[in-house]
């Protein structure tokens, strides 16, 4: 499992606008990125830099501000992702119990398609139980979907709702549909980084706005990743002490102490 890419210019980026730009009114001016981006670590070339590689991918698009500055918008397929993201990255895309079933064909003259979908399909965190069978949990669904027809290749993929009726157990297939081992690995890494910024914040009363922008954008930065690598496998398939669980903890702790507060400054324009 490649490891995650976080805290990367680009990457930083996509989860400001996740966090806060949805929220501010017309496109974000360049000077205002330079100066979000810079409040962790991220000076104005890298900024430059990663905002023209969106651009490219048809993330951002180029618009102009209220007052005639220029500046980056979000595209619509870029908003659709966004959405979509929040169900996971925020706890709210429960769709009932089973699983969703992936099964492809693709002919031989269009190969690269067939990459294309495996990394697709890899990406939302599907599983394979079989060469050419990917399945998920139930609430990964919808956001399969649009991905599907974004990308325009739902016509070689059809969905399917199930359950697993064996021959193994199924705690023991999910061990061999996913790298349990890699996904926990994961999950301490993000505890390694991010809880002792959460005990640090706890063992404090005052919350400025500049500090908790810094450190929740980092936070949401990492975790935003570990919803697509773990998709919400069922809690009693999973090893006992899975970190993912204490993992899930410190980031709802850090977004309820953080996230609010880190508005305040991404709302506030240097004078």
């Amino acid at each position: 499992m490649p490891e995650q890419p976080t805290h990367t210019p680009r990457s930083l980026i996509v989860t400001l606008y996740g966090a806060y730009g949805r929220e501010l009114p017309g496109p974000l001016p360049v000077a205002e990125l330079i100066r979000l981006l810079g409040a962790v670590g991220v000076d104005a070339p890298s900024v430059r830099s990663a905002v023209s590689r969106l651009k490219r991918r048809g993330l951002l698009v180029p618009a102009r501000t209220g007052a005639g500055a220029a500046g980056y918008a979000l595209s619509d397929d870029a908003r659709q992702l966004l959405d979509d993201g929040d169900h996971r990255i925020y706890g709210g895309g429960a769709a009932g119990d089973g699983w969703v079933l992936a099964v492809f064909s693709v002919p031989e003259s269009e190969r690269a398609k067939r990459h294309v979908l495996r990394s697709t399909l890899s990406g939302l965190g599907f599983g394979t139980a079989a060469p050419g069978v990917w399945l998920a949990p139930l609430a990964v669904y919808e956001e399969t979907r649009h991905t599907l027809e974004r990308i325009g290749l739902s016509g070689y993929v059809e969905l399917f709702r199930g359950e697993h009726l064996g021959f193994a157990a199924t705690a023991d297939a999910v061990g061999r549909w996913w790298d349990l081992a890699a996904l926990a690995k994961l999950h301490e890494a993000f505890l390694d980084e991010h809880e002792p910024v959460l005990r640090s914040w706890e063992s404090r009363e005052d919350t400025p706005p500049r500090e908790a922008y810094r450190d929740y954008l980092r936070a949401l930065d990492s975790w935003r990743h570990l919803p697509y690598a773990d998709p919400g496998l069922p809690p009693g398939l999973l090893p006992e002490g899975w970190p993912g669980v204490r993992a899930a903890e410190v980031f709802r702790a850090l977004d309820a102490r953080l996230r609010t507060a880190g508005a305040e400054f991404a709302r506030t324009p240097a004078p």
